[in-house]
């Protein structure tokens, strides 16, 4: 049941992402794919830097939308560069 959790999240972070970001999409695929890559990002940085201890299911979403806007950026930086 964990992994399904994970996949929803992962959806939900990659699509809110994707409307903050605009420009390409990826897909479904690709949006799950950026939201579960997001959620890595975003708990690592919140982790270290201590700023968010909640364990919800909002502030799961909100850690893992924020990480795959950071990760959509990281994207675009390097496919400019």
């Amino acid at each position: 049941m964990d992994y399904f959790w994970m996949i929803l999240i992962g959806l939900i972070a990659g699509w809110l992402a994707r409307q903050f970001m605009t420009g390409k999409a990826f897909g479904v695929v690709g949006d799950i794919i950026t939201g579960m890559v997001g959620a890595l990002i975003g708990g690592l940085l919140f982790e270290r830097t201590g700023l968010f201890a909640d364990s919800s299911l909002v502030g799961s979403l909100l850690i893992a939308t924020s990480g795959a806007i950071i990760f959509l950026y990281a994207i675009r930086a390097f496919k400019k560069a």
